[in-house]
């Protein structure tokens, strides 16, 4: 365990001015509180708070955040009270160990909504002072650091918590040396023989070819020498878990991996930095599409750094970045930064980001959205890198990597998304799935009337954007619901012998605890709620009895004995919906939907309309309705959506494609179905399956009889 005179060393090489007095205080009342607590390993407890805060020492943090490291255990497990160090160290300090403590009981693997409410209690700890996250992230880093100790399955439980919560995390707070070794210590808990596989070809390749790292810096010191730039080369060979993530996404073998090590180099000024990219593109041959300016473009957390990817020594690639050493301090410590010290002053670091403003920057809108929306988004906003685009005033628009147009359109305001057509880049127009890179001007196009398409969620990757678009997505199937639901509920209101009255719906919501009869109406129509269900609450005394089955060759009430009749194959009415006829000479009676566009060719002609109700009754499954899905391009889904069709107890009696594309393919599926009610329950469970982006009725004016 470091001493508490060697502790207050550390951070005096960095900030003199420190209250020695304090720290030795908190080591103390620390030390005394964890008396006779041991940890997994047979340690004293002690030492893992004195190694946290040793760890913060790294960053160059001030004395507050030093002292919370050491007494961030004593509320949750001594008997020491908030109000016991309030007294002691201040309300600052006492405040801080409270929020680490309740982070420390914040399940963040718990299942989904808990686990939103809790990544929201998560940022809200983080919005009040964000040095309670760098102490928890260094408590984590510690415990990755000594989890050998800890039984097998608790192993792989904080290992996944930590390569789903912190590591991003703490990627995105830029603190990606604690992101990378974070990664690694989790790799080695779940992944074992992968990590262990990546590094003896390590080996193997610097036994084959030497000391590639050593011999590249050379050379890149060498030209620089030559160009007289004062800068620092270091290099490294990419961490085991960065190498088998790449090895991953691009399903290739470790033989086939380039740029697998990496390179930094150092300068004094911003300008220098240019010059240095000058120099390396002059001597070696840069790999298309892999610069990145992030000092004209910084990320939100502050990030500033030239990438480029080169073919060095051999045609190995390699990646080399730039940066100031103001820039690389930022870099190292991310929104850390703001609270380091040297010299025994704060650092006033020009890049450093304003802690405020980057945690209302990563909230941002997250708090009005669902569960599975928040959780959606809290991942987006961790993962990502950006892009920079800019509109055609030049306005710079910042979006992750992978963002489309759509997300652009969204990012300059809803509106403008939900109204998008199209969109042209560098002038060019193209399909809204593009994929935006680093500099190009995006042109939104709109029109009015447009709305958002299921198909979009798919297609936008921001949190903002999908967020806008299931809300309009859902006032829009709201006003369907609504309408179905009024079918639904006339039905069988008729089928009761009773009226559907406005008052009836409201009487019924009341008593179902619902707010009002557009409510019930709704859930009718989006299958939450059943039309036999409000039935029985507003006429309890009803015997509301099985429909015997009609006869499917007379299912129509209103033909003379002799009609025979056909369903229009162009608006497929289906028995639920309200109906009406049309005599054709030599060929009976054609039965339309009652607001089939095609009746409008016979309304000068009020002879030939016949008044036509369905019998009541349960209807045969031998009335074929044309469904039109979009659904994605990818093995077995086609599979599961006749698997899906066949349990809702409908047949298919015909399906063809009508366009295919590389995401998805768009199709029409004739299914036999009993009546209105067998359509809306097919359609639901095919609009809840996630391969399915888009499914409506397919009606083919083209098909007048």
């Amino acid at each position: 365990m470091i001493d508490v005179e060697d502790l207050v060393a550390l951070v005096r090489n960095y900030n003199p001015r420190t209250n020695a007095d304090l720290i030795r205080r908190a080591y103390a009342y620390g030390k005394l509180m964890h008396e006779g607590q041991f940890r997994k390993s047979g340690e004293p407890y002690f030492t893992h708070p004195v190694a946290v805060a040793a760890i913060l020492t790294e960053q160059r943090l001030d004395d507050a955040t030093l002292v919370t490291a050491l007494l961030h255990d004593t509320i949750e497990d001594t008997k020491s009270t908030f109000a016991d160090v309030a007294r002691e160290f201040g309300e600052e300090i006492a405040e801080m160990v409270d929020g680490v403590t309740k982070l420390t009981n914040i399940q963040l693997t718990s299942t989904e909504s808990k686990q939103a409410e809790n990544f929201r209690k998560l940022f809200v700890a983080m919005s009040r002072d964000l040095r309670v996250i760098l102490v928890k992230l260094a408590d984590r880093l510690h415990n990755m650091r000594t989890i050998k100790s800890m039984k097998p399955e608790k192993q792989a439980q904080k290992a996944r918590e930590t390569m789903e919560i912190y590591a991003p995390l703490a990627g995105r707070m830029g603190m990606q040396w604690m992101r990378e070794e974070l990664e690694d210590l989790a790799f080695r808990v779940l992944n074992p023989e992968a990590r262990n596989s990546i590094i003896r070809r390590f080996i193997t390749l610097q036994r084959e070819a030497g000391d590639v790292v050593h011999k590249i810096t050379a050379d890149i010191r060498h030209e620089l020498e030559k160009a007289q730039i004062e800068a620092d080369v270091y290099g490294r060979a990419k961490k085991p878990y960065s190498v088998w993530r790449k090895m991953q996404e691009k399903d290739i073998p470790f033989s086939r991996l380039s740029d697998i090590y990496g390179f930094r180099v150092i300068t004094q000024t911003e300008a220098d930095c240019y010059r240095v990219l000058g120099v390396i593109h002059q001597r070696w041959r840069a790999v298309p599409g892999r610069f990145k300016d992030y000092i004209s473009q910084p990320k939100s957390n502050g990030y500033r750094s030239i990438h480029t990817t080169v073919s060095g020594r051999d045609g190995k690639r390699v990646e080399v970045q730039v940066r100031t050493r103001q820039m690389h301090e930022v870099n190292e410590s991310g929104v850390a930064a703001h609270w380091s010290y040297r010299e025994g002053v704060r650092v006033q670091n020009p890049f450093a980001v304003d802690p405020a403003k980057w945690v209302a920057s990563l909230t941002e809108r997250l708090g009005e959205e669902d569960h599975d929306d928040f959780m959606e988004n809290v991942k987006l906003e961790m993962y990502t890198d950006q892009v920079f685009c800019f509109t055609p005033k030049g306005d710079v628009i910042q979006l992750p990597r992978g963002a489309t147009p759509l997300d652009f359109a969204y990012a300059i305001h809803t509106r403008i998304g939900n109204s998008t057509v199209s969109a042209k880049v560098d002038g060019i127009r193209v399909p809204l799935w593009t994929r935006l890179k680093n500099g190009q001007s995006v042109e939104i196009i709109t029109a009015e009337g447009q709305r958002p398409q299921l198909s979009w969620i798919d297609v936008v990757v921001t949190g903002r954007a999908k967020a806008a678009i299931r809300r309009s997505l859902r006032e829009e199937d709201r006003g369907r619901f609504i309408k179905l639901g009024q079918e639904l509920v006339r039905a069988a209101f008729d089928h009761a012998g009773k009226k559907a009255t406005d008052k009836a719906l409201r009487t019924a919501a009341r008593m179902l605890g619902l707010p009002d009869e557009l409510e019930l109406l709704a859930q009718l129509g989006s299958a939450e709620l059943t039309a036999r269900k409000v039935l029985e609450t507003l006429y309890p005394e009803l015997e509301i009895v099985v429909p015997e089955q009609v006869d499917s060759q007379r299912p129509l009430l209103g033909l003379a004995a002799d009609q025979s009749f056909n369903r229009a194959p162009c608006c497929q009415p289906i028995p639920g919906e309200r109906i009406v006829g049309i005599t054709f000479r030599g060929h009976g009676v054609v039965v339309h939907a009652i607001d089939c566009p095609a009746l409008a060719e016979y309304e000068e002609q009020p002879e030939r309309w016949v008044d036509l109700r369905w019998q009541t009754g349960r209807h045969a499954a031998v009335n074929t309705v044309s469904l039109e899905l979009t659904i994605a391009n990818d093995a077995g889904v086609l599979g599961r959506i006749c698997t899906l069709i066949g349990e809702q107890k409908a047949n298919i009696s015909d399906l063809h494609f009508v366009d295919r594309k590389p995401d998805f393919y768009k199709l029409v599926i004739d299914v036999d179905l009993r009546d209105l009610e067998h359509l809306h329950m097919l359609m639901t469970a095919l609009e809840a399956e996630t391969d399915v982006a888009q499914i409506a009725r397919h009606r083919d004016l083209s098909r007048k009889p």
